[in-house]
């Protein structure tokens, strides 16, 4: 019973959070925003300059550049900004192949660091609109034209694209395929209500005029899209989604790699908001973001590590008295389970389960939503039985690392 006893309010908030999502979906402001139109006339469109901040992507630039020069939208109102952030491959090489394009612009930034590289690009153009995306992502060709929209609100200063994962072709990339698509649903329903704490990398857009009014983009903790996305709430700023927007990203393709790129969100999270920005934490006037969002994030990251101890020791005692009670009985009386008819009778039933069973059959429920919102292509059988079953085994490696980096002032480097 003590057990249940904490692991009940952590399921009650997830419960919590999840209905707030529900709800938030069937809002006007949200039904308002699945009926809108991508923008149809030419004439009206703003200019738009992706820029594309490149350290050693030689192997995804041409494909990416590419996705961009696709790009449903008016030739003399969208340009590419490619900044080479001081490669050691051959990227600079590859970059040169756009030389004569006069819709590409090359920029060479010596500074290393994300941030540096796309101020870099943000001052080689007078586009009205800044397009970021990240040299292993490609855009759907009615993507510009499905975001643009969401700056017909003069409040709005960014919008978020529909991300999922490109070609994914393991286990370990459907699972994170499956959590993106959760995440366009989850972006979709927190723009309504602003709040929304991260534009990612792979094709977020923003209004020029304050990303310049802020003084442009900031180290982060090398996780300068959340650093942008929270210094435009605090300014008073809204941050919109656009849920069919879609943009396709490398994923991980191994575990070490997975949990170095989550231990670079994770602690970032908390760096940013334990520090700068801890000032919109439980704050009313900062809406869902200051009273749901950020608290909860943190009650997540609490808790994923909480658990997970809990069953650690669980499994050790559970280990340790079946030792006990065993020892000295013969090994095929002890260890083989006799050969029965299975009864369902005998699963457990209790409101524990029941809590546990209603918060997967949700985020499965969401992560359906999500892509049929989308209209993401390919089939996401093998995502949401990785997500249900391998998601939460290994989530503690990178919370656990994070913690323990935040806490003892541990810095580690982008890759």
């Amino acid at each position: 019973m003590g057990t249940a006893l904490i692991v009940y309010p952590f399921l009650f908030l997830a419960l919590f959070f999840e209905s707030f999502i529900l709800v938030t979906l069937l809002s006007k402001p949200a039904r308002a925003t699945r009926a809108r139109k991508p923008a149809t006339n030419d004439d009206a469109l703003p200019a738009v300059a992706v820029i594309v901040p490149c350290w050693n992507e030689g192997e995804t630039l041409v494909a990416t550049t590419e996705s961009v020069l696709a790009l449903d939208y008016p030739a003399l109102k969208l340009e590419v900004v490619l900044v080479d952030n001081a490669s050691t491959d051959d990227t600079p090489r590859i970059m040169e192949r756009y030389r004569e394009n006069p819709r590409v612009r090359l920029v060479h930034e010596s500074k290393q660091g994300k941030h540096h590289a796309v101020n870099a690009g943000i001052a080689a153009t007078s586009a009205e609109f800044i397009g970021c995306l990240d040299a292993d992502s490609f855009v759907a060709p009615d993507a510009l034209r499905e975001a643009i929209v969401s700056f017909d609100d003069p409040r709005v200063a960014a919008t978020t694209a529909a991300m999922s994962v490109h070609a994914p072709d393991t286990i370990l990339r459907h699972m994170q395929n499956a959590e993106y698509i959760f995440g366009i649903i989850l972006r979709h329903a927190l723009a309504t209500v602003n709040g929304i704490h991260v534009t990612p990398g792979p094709f977020s857009l923003y209004r020029r005029s304050v990303v310049d009014a802020l003084g442009g983009f900031q180290f982060g903790y090398q996780t300068e899209d959340m650093e942008m996305a929270l210094r435009l709430q605090r300014a008073g700023y809204r941050i919109d989604s656009a849920p069919r927007a879609r943009v396709y990203t490398k994923a991980p393709a191994t575990l070490p790699k997975l949990v170095k790129q989550r231990v670079r969100w994770t602690s970032g999270f908390l760096r940013n908001v334990l520090g700068e920005y801890r000032g919109l934490v439980g704050r009313r006037q900062y809406g869902a973001l200051g009273i749901i969002v950020l608290p909860l994030g943190f009650l997540a990251i609490a808790s994923g590590l909480l658990l997970t101890g809990l069953a650690v020791v669980r499994m050790w005692d559970m280990i340790s008295t079946a030792i006990a009670v065993r020892s000295g009985i013969p090994f095929s009386y002890a260890w083989v389970p006799p050969v029965s008819h299975f009864d369902w009778f005998y699963l457990p039933g209790t409101f524990f389960v029941g809590l546990g069973v209603a918060t997967l059959i949700i985020s499965v429920g969401m992560i359906i939503a999500g892509k049929r919102l989308s209209k993401t292509p390919g089939s996401l059988g093998l995502g949401i039985v990785s997500y249900a079953f391998l998601y939460g085994l290994v989530a503690p490696l990178w919370l656990a690392q994070s913690a323990f980096d935040v806490t003892f002032g541990k810095k580690r480097g982008w890759r």
